[in-house]
Order: C-alpha cells, then structure tokens, then sequence
C-alpha cells in the first residue's frame, strides 16, 4: 500500500508529511499485528480464521491488515468475516456485506435478535455489555463450527488489554487480564487477539485513513457511565501526562514473577526453605533498577561547583 507522494511535484509538503506519516503507521500497524501473531503462534499454516466484524474501528481494521499479510505471509489460511446482525433499530444491514463484496473477501451474515433480549432482561440504567456479550459469543462460537473455522480473531487491542486488567482488580478483585490466546470456554475453538500490540490511538488514524464505514453501536455505545469508558479515560490521561508509563504497563503483562505475588496456587509459598545458595530470584530489599526507591547516584564535581543536597519525601 503505497501512499508516498514524494514524486509528485505538485504534491504540497503538507501532504508530503502526511503520506510519511500514513506510510510509518501502516508499517507499524503491519509490524505489530505479524510479531503478535508470530510470538503466540496465533496462525498455522492451513488455518480457517473467522475474523469477528462489528462495524467498529477495531475490527475493520483487524481484517484490512489480516488481508494485506495474508498476500504476502510465509504460511497459507484462508479467513472469513461474519457479522452478527443482533437487529439493532435502524442498523444498516447493507453497509458491511457491500463493504465485504469490495474486499473480495468471503463473508457471512449472522441475524439474531439479541438485542430485544437485553433490552428485555436488562434493567433501564444497568450495564447490558454482560448479557449481550454471552450472547454474542454463543452465537460465534456456532457460526465458527458451522463455518468449520480453525481460529476466531477478536479485535481487542492493547488499551482493552490494560482496562480489562484494571477492571478486574478495581471490581473482581483479581488480577487477571485479556489472553492473546487462548481456547473458548466450551472447549472447541481457539480465540486469538492479534491486535494485542497496538495502540488504540493507531487504530482510530487508521480507521479515518482507510474511511471504513463504521457503524456505531446502540447498545454498549450509548452507555457513556461505563466502567469500562471511566478506565480507559484514566488511562489516557496517564498517557498524555507521563510518556511510556502505559508502555510499561503492557510490557508488564510479559515480564510476570510468580514469586513476588501472592498466589498459592501459582507459587509454593509454603514449602520455600533457605537453601543457603544464592538465588537471583530470590528477594531483594530493594531492586537495582527499582528508580521510585534506590538512592540515586552522586554526580563528580568540582571544588567550584556550589553543593546542594535534595531530600527525597
């Protein structure tokens, strides 16, 4: 996908800057969906992928980039979008399988009145992502063995992975987060996230680069107060006032010691003994590079140099 205008003398620099900067986010889109799918052996070879299609920016944009590393991917699998038509009032039915023709991309259209159920079940005011959720899902997992696919790809992305960990440990009381993979609860299929690398704030640009025709959601869209909306606002405005902490918090996910947490299930904690060697595992008072605590290094200076000393609260 070639958006470079550098050979167009009439091209402005403004257009110039943008085609760079369209060109670096399709890279890194690319690079991060490849080394996702690479890193949790996510796709095989002879795979059948049922790409899960809502309408929303996530999703369009896990099938476009799933369609441009299939052409040129080391391995062959076939994929297929589906749709779940949950008849929502004043859906437009026609947007996405018009969408899907222009794709050239094999599709299907799933129609299942969910929407009247949760309306129904769930108390006006209430939060009906729960129920509707199930549903969905038992609806997919159907289609997903009617269709004889091998892998169901979600597309959740690295801001759902963080709020899902925080939802959890605000509400659940548990620490527990968002699988890049991992088999469904009925057992029979295998649900991959293969955008478990990217940043939300991509997926928007490249959503409003490609003009998907996003079709908004009346059921979860229209619930402003959500958990979920509250967690990911946080997040962003640590994002905005203090650069690479969300970073780090995602690199967090791989970096897990069962040893300093507080699991017996995951960690003997009642049969350690000291073994009187040396353990690199073992625990610290404080960590080398744990910077919010080690006493930080004196900088040399010279006789003319006035001294001032800090204290640290």
């Amino acid at each position: 996908m070639n958006t470079d205008l550098s050979s167009d003398p009439q091209a402005s620099q403004a257009d110039k800057r943008a085609a760079h900067e369209i060109n670096k986010l399709s890279k890194r889109l690319h690079r991060q969906v490849g080394d996702a799918i690479r890193d949790f052996a996510m796709i095989e070879q002879g795979d059948r992928v049922m790409v899960c299609l809502s309408g929303g920016k996530d999703s369009y944009s896990l099938l476009d980039i799933l369609l441009n590393l299939q052409q040129r991917a080391p391995i062959d699998f076939s994929i297929v979008a589906v749709n779940l038509d949950q008849k929502q009032p004043g859906f437009p039915a026609d947007v996405l399988p018009a969408y899907l023709k222009s794709r050239g991309v094999e599709f299907h259209i799933e129609e299942q009145d969910t929407y009247s159920i949760v309306k129904r079940v769930i108390p006006e005011g209430k939060t009906m992502c729960s129920l509707c959720s199930r549903l969905r899902r038992g609806a997919l997992y159907r289609v997903a063995g009617e269709l004889g696919a091998t892998k169901i790809a979600l597309g959740h992305h690295r801001d759902d992975f963080l709020g899902t960990i925080f939802l959890n440990m605000f509400f659940q009381g548990r620490l527990k987060g968002m699988p890049p993979k991992l088999v469904s609860d009925d057992g029979k299929h295998t649900v991959i996230r293969p955008l478990a690398y990217v940043v939300e704030t991509d997926l928007e640009r490249w959503a409003e680069h490609r003009a998907f025709p996003i079709i908004p959601c009346s059921l979860c869209g229209s619930q402003e107060n959500l958990q979920r909306v509250q967690i990911k606002q946080m997040l962003r405005e640590w994002d905005r006032k203090h650069p690479g902490r969300i970073d780090n918090m995602h690199r967090a996910f791989s970096e897990v010691v069962p040893s300093h947490l507080m699991d017996r299930k995951l960690f003997p904690f009642e049969t350690i003994r000291p073994s009187g060697v040396a353990d690199p595992q073992g625990d610290k008072a404080f960590d080398e590079d744990d910077e919010g605590c080690a006493t930080p290094a004196i900088p040399e200076i010279s006789a003319s140099q006035p001294v001032t000393f800090m204290t640290r609260s």
